[in-house]
């Protein structure tokens, strides 16, 4: 069978890495912290010391990172995957990063003789343990024909939207439009409870209403539980804000509902950048 290496176990990396060792795939792991790798080894993955050795036999690359440099340090770092990789081993990045990096690293692995895909995920770390993402695939439509068997085994649904980078920007898009979501529900909520609303029942309006979506319904959840395991970390959010509203700039769209969103992001992530999105209530709840 194919041979897979995969970096960064981390919220969605671990459920993602784990369908695929459980799929029968011959799966190779690497993590910057080695003690999140004893899962995969006890589901039959090796487990390699760099992203370097990870990728040196492999046939697909798989990465899941928090940011672009931590996919440029994975890929072309001094123990970085690139290097290393035959031509015709594929790659695939399905970190949230910026079209930017996605553009640069596409040329890099067109010039070792490797095609790149970009294919981020929807959904979050129950979805990736179960296997029920959705990619959101840029790249030659033949080259995912080809690996389509290992999304498959992590995935419900894959779309392809065109070419390299396509699916990194529209999956920035979709993450601006959750945080926003959520940095709205947020105010809403203060404003419920300092104005000393029944929430229970204002939630369930809100829920039912025109208001609401999934991220407004969880996240309200949430927010009234003052529940922030993690699904999705604040800090992850502030940072996909970020490149979303630095998209909008090279395109000439002023991202003003992300900005306001992502200010309110800065000011959570000081005590909170490592729960759930969702606690950027609590500065409001604070003041």
């Amino acid at each position: 069978m194919t041979s897979i290496a995969f970096f960064g176990l981390g919220t969605m990396g671990g459920g993602m890495a784990a369908r695929l060792a459980g799929a029968g795939f011959p799966v190779t792991v690497w993590n910057r912290s080695a003690a999140r790798t004893q899962r995969l080894k006890d589901l039959g993955a090796t487990v390699a010391a760099s992203p370097r050795d990870a990728a040196a036999n492999a046939d697909v690359v798989i990465s899941m990172l928090a940011d672009d440099p931590a996919s440029r340090l994975a890929w072309t770092g001094d123990t970085g995957a690139l290097g290393a990789m035959r031509p015709g081993a594929v790659l695939i990045e399905c970190s949230t990063i910026s079209p930017v990096w996605i553009e640069e690293l596409g040329r890099l692995a067109a010039e070792r003789g490797c095609p790149l895909l970009d294919a981020p995920v929807t959904g979050s770390r129950p979805q990736a343990e179960k296997g029920e993402l959705r990619f959101l695939v840029g790249g030659d439509a033949a080259v995912l024909e080809q690996v389509r068997p290992i999304l498959a085994a992590m995935s419900s649904a894959i779309v392809h939207l065109g070419p390299t980078g396509s699916g990194a920007r529209i999956k920035l898009i979709n993450n601006f439009l959750c945080g926003v979501q959520a940095a709205s529900m947020a105010e809403a909520v203060a404003l419920i409870e300092r104005s000393g609303l029944n929430r229970e029942l204002s939630l369930s309006i809100l829920q039912s209403g025109a208001p609401t979506s999934p991220v407004v319904t969880a996240s309200s959840n949430r927010m009234a539980a003052r529940d922030y395991a993690v699904n999705f970390r604040l800090s992850l959010m502030r940072k996909d804000l970020a490149y979303a509203i630095d998209e909008g700039a090279r395109f000439g769209v002023p991202l003003a509902t992300a900005v306001t969103a992502r200010d309110m992001y800065d000011r959570a992530a000081p005590q909170w950048a490592d729960a759930d999105f969702s606690a950027v209530v609590e500065p409001l709840r604070q003041a």
